[in-house]
């Protein structure tokens, strides 16, 4: 197992035990939040699609949820959506945008092994590679800090 799979599976598993645990009769309630736009709620609602807990495993709909998440700048949701984008798990495998949600997690969680991964992640990447998926996370926090201040 590469040392960037090992990294990605640990922080997969750091990102769900942040998540709440919710029962079958709460899902409902869940979703509804989730639909409403509440981040939490799509964060805890991808980690259970990824668990398969209260509702069946769903790799695309754990992905789904963590990008509504991660686009409202839940930071454990960009690690959990850049993890999956390393891996290939409910989404195409694709280390530019991996890089890209880990860099910015890893930019708001410095204490975890987000950077370990990104890093290790980048040891595979061209400069060409690394440089446009930090183009893309600058031109993302620019786009969130304007969303951020329209509010």
């Amino acid at each position: 197992m590469s040392r960037a799979i090992h990294l990605a599976g640990i922080v997969l598993v750091l990102v769900a035990a942040f998540a709440t645990t919710a029962v079958a009769g709460e899902i409902d309630d869940l979703r509804k939040r989730a639909e409403r736009g509440d981040a939490l709620a799509q964060f805890d609602l991808g980690v259970l699609y990824a668990r398969g807990e209260a509702v069946p495993e769903n790799q695309v709909e754990a992905a789904k949820w963590y990008r509504r998440a991660a686009e409202q700048g839940v930071a454990r949701a960009q690690s959990a959506l850049g993890a999956m984008y390393h891996m290939g798990k409910g989404v195409p495998k694709d280390a530019v945008l991996a890089y890209m949600w880990l860099n910015l997690a890893a930019a708001k969680l410095p204490n975890e092994p987000i950077d370990l991964l990104r890093d290790s992640i980048a040891k595979d990447m061209t400069r060409a590679q690394v440089a446009e998926a930090q183009k893309l996370a600058r031109a993302w926090m620019e786009q969130f800090e304007k969303r951020q201040g329209a509010k």
